[in-house]
């Protein structure tokens, strides 16, 4: 299985058996950890959603799997990463050829929503934000921290005379 390897981490998709997902991803981060292969195998991802599910008239939100049967792995391809993941318990193959695999273009790792880019915002802790989005839409609110990778910033919002925390995504406010 020859590759050509230009050290660069790309996602892979790997085929389970059905059900196994959760130990496939867990024996491989576990692989990972004791055999110290962080620099070939950087992350390992189930695509899940939340969805709302009516059972006996009571509405619960449940975590499905995107893909049943199938993890991706960011990996620096080489033989010997091959081989790790290919002979993890519960692996029966990555998606591609029989003898080269094939990785995820940009496209589909932007469409899976796995990598997720670090966003970039225009306004800093303490800078006046209008709310432009959800209930309290209209507010001026004071910055108090910016989470960028949740794309989340805490605001003090002043209503009735009290300063309010609120907790708001990037797209519901704009500076001022």
């Amino acid at each position: 299985m020859s590759q050509e390897n230009d050290g660069k981490a790309r996602w892979y998709v790997v085929h389970t058996y059905s059900g196994y997902e959760n130990k496939v991803a867990q024996n491989l981060a576990t692989i990972v950890e004791n055999r110290r292969l962080q620099e070939w195998i950087h992350e390992i991802k189930i695509p899940t959603e939340i969805v709302k599910e009516v059972k006996d008239g009571k509405e619960r939100e449940v975590e499905r799997k995107l893909f049943p049967g199938y993890v991706l792995v960011k990996m620096v391809m080489t033989d010997d990463s091959w081989y790790i993941v290919r002979n993890t318990r519960g692996v029966t193959g990555f998606v591609g050829s029989s003898t080269k695999p094939v990785p995820l273009s940009d496209e589909e790792v932007l469409s899976l929503g796995v990598d997720k880019r670090e966003a970039s915002v225009d306004y800093g802790v303490g800078d006046n934000i209008q709310i432009i989005d959800g209930p309290l839409e209209g507010f001026i609110g004071v910055v108090e921290e910016i989470d960028l990778a949740s794309q989340k910033v805490k605001v003090k919002v002043s209503m009735f005379g009290r300063e309010t925390p609120a907790e708001l995504g990037f797209a519901q406010i704009k500076p001022l």
